[in-house]
């Protein structure tokens, strides 16, 4: 198998299902050699006895490319070690990490309990940076022998992060994170040839079933925006050579429509010169309110 991504060698997590399995399937399709990482867990994170992430293994080897399934926990430090250990003990290298496995507990903020909050961010917020970290000292450490070193770090965000989602605190609180991690890893990381760009998938999958289920709904005869098929190939360009020029950015795919996310910039501002009188703060803010531009606005907010 041919394309963009020949002899890359790539570990998905969350691969088994989704848009991880569609990540999977299409960076086999282009040639890369895939690490397939999924607990098998149900959309809460509860333990199940599935193992499709060997299903996937099976879909690909199908299609003549290469694939090993791992079922390691990303939000592990040890385990996130043994998932990058598993690519180079399978394939002999490591070329990125596409950073996608995930739960949701949705909970309105006033009835989220700590264990809830602890367990969405664990597992998207330091399940990225478990398996992220291990495959930065592999690669950190073949720049510093010499070798040449073109790698990829590829997170997932969400619209929840990048505005809000009424219901998702705890996920919305960690894709936020996840898209400033993500500016901070590619400004640190450039230096030893890694790149880091970050996903804000729209895409029908089992975490959108319970909320978005009818306005995700595909339609009969229609071109189906909320395939998660439709994210794959810029995952796939994302991982391959073709996108080293690019780094620090957060896209966002809907069907056939591509965006780059702006995040947080300066605003309109006023400056006095001298201190502020409190009573006069309230006047001055609302002028600055009026100058900007309405921001989007919070998922599922009236």
């Amino acid at each position: 198998m041919a394309g963009i991504c020949q002899d890359r060698v790539v570990i998905v997590t969350g691969a088994g299902r989704g848009l991880g399995r569609a990540y999977a399937l299409e960076l086999a399709r282009q040639g890369a050699k895939v690490v397939v990482n999924d607990l098998g867990v149900g959309t809460h994170g509860d333990a199940t006895a599935e193992t499709p992430a060997q299903q996937v293994v099976g879909e690909i080897t199908a299609l003549g490319g290469q694939a090993i399934a791992n079922y390691d926990d990303v939000a592990d430090w040890e385990a996130g070690g043994r998932v990058v250990a598993a690519a180079l003990e399978a394939f002999g290298d490591l070329d990125a990490v596409v950073n996608n496995a995930g739960f949701v507990r949705d909970r309105m903020f006033v009835s989220c309990t700590p264990e809830e909050w602890d367990a969405v961010l664990r597992v998207h917020l330091r399940g990225h940076f478990c398996i992220s970290r291990h495959a930065v000292d592999y690669w950190r450490a073949r720049n510093k022998a010499g070798h040449k070193v073109d790698a990829r770090i590829i997170n997932t965000s969400s619209g929840a992060g990048l505005q809000g989602s009424v219901g998702q605190s705890a996920y919305s609180a960690a894709k936020a994170g996840i898209a400033t991690m993500t500016l901070v890893q590619a400004a640190e990381l450039a230096r030893y040839g890694i790149t880091a760009n970050g996903l804000a998938p729209n895409a029908r999958t089992r975490m959108t079933e319970t909320a978005f289920a009818d306005s995700m709904k595909a339609k009969e005869g229609e071109f189906d925006i909320f395939a998660p098929e439709n994210t794959g190939p810029l995952v796939a360009w994302l991982c391959s050579d073709h996108s080293a020029d690019v780094t620090g950015q957060i896209f966002e795919l809907i069907g056939g429509k591509l965006r780059i996310c702006l995040g947080w910039t300066d605003g309109p501002e006023f400056d006095k010169g001298a201190r502020f009188e409190a009573a006069e703060i309230g006047d001055r803010i609302e002028r600055l309110m009026a100058e900007r531009a309405a921001p989007k606005p919070v998922y599922g907010a009236d």
